[in-house]
């Protein structure tokens, strides 16, 4: 393994900004959900289930509002919608403290809907800078950075809450959302590589989203499942043995492995098909919870964690070479909605299953259920024409 192909990336004009924008502009992004959460919990005196409704609106509302966000910049470019959703970050965020909880549900749909298109925003610009053959090192440099980005969101969100209160957390989340899209605009990278078809241009809808498209969606939403299902696992384990407050710490550790695994793939020859990494990520997650106690169980979970930045960058780098790049944003949305579902699904199911029959059979569960999903999408994953206006290779065989 070799610095060599993250050098080269690196050196290409405009991707290290790109990047460093990329890391900025999440940190707020990551941090809303458990903002949210203490907000209502805190500062209205309601429940876990309240917040919880919250945090599902702002989920469904970003689900819906990604592919129609990439949509439109696909027709008009970047600055406009980066502009229209700042504003409204901001009007939400800035009087989110003050709104009972009825307007606090529905303004985080709306929210939700009109969030920062950060994620598809910055992947797309990257399919737009880099060379198609270096874009698997780009894309795994991405996943790195969304690791370091979900680790630096949610801790200061729960120190600015504890130390100042949520209301002024809430209004922090929102001045960083104003900051992370005026760097986007200030940056404006471009949205297409020079050759691509011209701004407005469009290619039909039947083809590209073709049912092996479909399939990678469903693999994302796959890989989601597993991930968020893990998290809870890990968490329900630390609080049965009483220790809680290393929850920090065997996150974190989870989350430096995921990086270690997205550079070493970054740095690899060649990548493997997303059938590959995500089945192999399910398929070790499956008998972890059969170790005893949580120190041992932290370590158990290095062979699967090694593969989480590697199987979600695998999906968006695939996504990329399928579909033509007048459709790459709407594409990069509707990758960001499996995300999503993957997320608001996988919370509520895992939680039954703890509840019901234990943490064994909660990471067995995501592993199998991962597994399945692999499984169906195998029939799907064949050769698929070319879109108009893109060259599209034949999927990895799996």
């Amino acid at each position: 393994m070799t610095v060599e192909p993250y050098r080269r990336v690196l050196a290409i004009p405009g991707v290290r900004a790109l990047l460093l924008v990329g890391l900025v502009a999440r940190i707020p992004v990551t941090a809303t959900g458990l903002t949210l959460t203490l907000h209502v919990l805190n500062n209205l005196k309601l429940g876990f289930f309240q917040a919880g409704l919250v945090g599902a609106a702002a989920t469904v509302g970003t689900a819906v509002g990604a592919p129609v966000a990439g949509r439109f910049m696909d027709r008009h470019g970047l600055r406009p919608i980066v502009a229209v959703t700042t504003v409204a970050q901001f009007a939400f965020w800035v009087s989110a403290p003050f709104l009972p909880y009825a307007l606090l549900l529905a303004g985080a749909v709306l929210g939700g809907v009109l969030s920062l298109p950060v994620f598809g925003l910055i992947r797309q610009c990257m399919a737009a800078a880099v060379p198609p053959e270096q874009r698997r090192t780009g894309y795994a440099l991405d996943s790195m950075i969304v690791e370091v980005a979900y680790m630096i969101g949610p801790a200061l969100a729960v120190a600015f809450a504890t130390t100042f209160g949520s209301g002024w957390s809430m209004s922090a989340v929102g001045v960083g959302m104003v900051g992370s899209g005026v760097a986007m605009l200030v940056l404006n990278p471009p949205t297409r590589a020079k050759g691509d078809e011209a701004l407005g241009a469009v290619v039909p809808r039947r083809q590209w989203l073709t049912p092996a498209l479909l399939s990678l969606l469903g693999l994302t939403f796959a890989a989601t499942f597993v991930l968020i299902a893990t998290e809870l696992s890990l968490v329900a384990v630390l609080t049965a043995d009483d220790a809680a407050r290393w929850t920090g710490l065997a996150i974190g550790l989870w989350c430096f492995w995921s990086i270690v695994g997205g550079f070493v793939y970054g740095a690899l020859p060649r990548g493997f098909s997303p059938l590959v990494m995500i089945g192999a990520m399910a398929a070790l997650t499956v008998p972890v919870g059969l170790i005893g106690s949580w120190q041992l169980l932290c370590v158990a979970m290095i062979p699967a964690g090694i593969l989480c930045a590697p199987a979600l960058s695998t999906t968006i780098d695939t996504l990329s070479q399928w579909v033509p790049a007048v459709a790459r944003g709407e594409a990069m949305g509707l990758h960001g909605t499996a995300l999503t579902l993957g997320l608001a699904v996988s919370g509520p199911i895992t939680g039954h299953i703890i509840d019901t029959y234990g943490t064994r059979w909660s990471f067995a569960f995501a592993g199998l259920a991962g597994l399945f999903f692999v499984t169906v999408a195998i029939p799907f994953w064949r050769r698929i024409p070319p879109p108009a206006g893109a060259t599209v290779p034949e999927p990895a065989a799996a």
